[in-house]
């Protein structure tokens, strides 16, 4: 019997896990390992996609044993099974959704999700820094010549410009969908229902976790659903003002090893 056994810990991907230089510490790494060793099933809820995550996992020698939360909530993949978990899509509605949204704010660029390819309307600066982040290769085209359907949609722009966005498009479609920032510059629109906290929330269901026993970490609105769920809800010392404000438990920044932080603490609690 592990002390961690039973216990099962999400944490956010990029400004959490993975820090400001574009690595996960050694540290980090040493926490997580650690805490499986004992136990614990670790994972990650992050914004990013398959095609997106997966090469991290290798690149970053990240230790996983618990399914992983994909596309901001519309995936589940496990990865010792090799196969999706869920795997949701937006409204078929969506084009039509973007195409006017576009007409009204025509600064607007987004990236639009389809099985493992990224397709791009209207690229702006955020957008070429957001694929020169997560990498590989995107297509450029027309709203009406995306294929469908979408499993997430990524709005790009500053930041007071999406919360015009965010607002009229919840107005008009906000019982279909989710819109919800994973950083100042990015919103995320997926499946109504399909956010980080459902996800997390099935995943410990699958696995027998007791609420009482679940942990999660995150920096931004998007993991405020998980945070809610969590027995200590962990944030980075970086994180945006609404966790702060929402009142998550800060730790050091993601570039002084956060997560190995939030392990230490646990180590305590059990």
């Amino acid at each position: 019997m592990g002390k961690f056994d039973g216990v099962l810990f999400f944490a956010d991907y990029d400004d959490t896990l993975y820090n400001s230089s574009h690595t996960v510490s050694p540290e980090n790494r040493t926490a997580i390992r650690y805490f499986m060793e004992r136990g614990g099933r670790f994972s990650v809820a992050t914004g990013r996609a398959h095609r997106t995550f997966t090469p991290q996992i290798e690149k970053e020698d990240i230790p996983l044993n618990a399914p992983v939360v994909l596309s901001n909530g519309a995936a589940i993949y496990d990865y010792a099974e090799d196969r999706y978990l869920a795997d949701t899509r937006l409204d078929g509605d969506a084009p039509a959704w973007l195409a006017q949204l576009c007409r009204e704010f025509p600064d607007l660029g987004f990236e639009a999700y389809h099985g493992e390819d990224i397709y791009v309307h209207n690229p702006n600066a955020v957008t070429r820094e957001h694929l020169s982040r997560v990498g590989g290769a995107q297509v450029l085209a027309p709203i009406g010549e995306m294929p469908t359907p979408w499993s997430k949609v990524i709005l790009q722009q500053d930041e007071p410009y999406l919360r015009r966005v965010q607002a009229r498009l919840l107005s008009l479609w906000g019982d279909r969908c989710e819109a919800i920032f994973s950083n100042r510059y990015l919103l995320e629109m997926t499946a109504k229902g399909c956010n980080k906290g459902a996800m997390v929330d099935r995943v410990a269901r699958l696995l027998g976790i007791a609420p009482q026993n679940l942990y999660c970490m995150g920096d931004n609105q998007n993991d405020i659903p998980m945070l809610a769920l969590a027995a200590i809800p962990f944030a980075p010392a970086n994180c945006a003002r609404e966790v702060r404000d929402w009142g998550a438990r800060l730790l050091g920044s993601c570039d002084e090893h956060a997560v190995a932080q939030a392990i230490e603490i646990l180590d305590g609690v059990y």
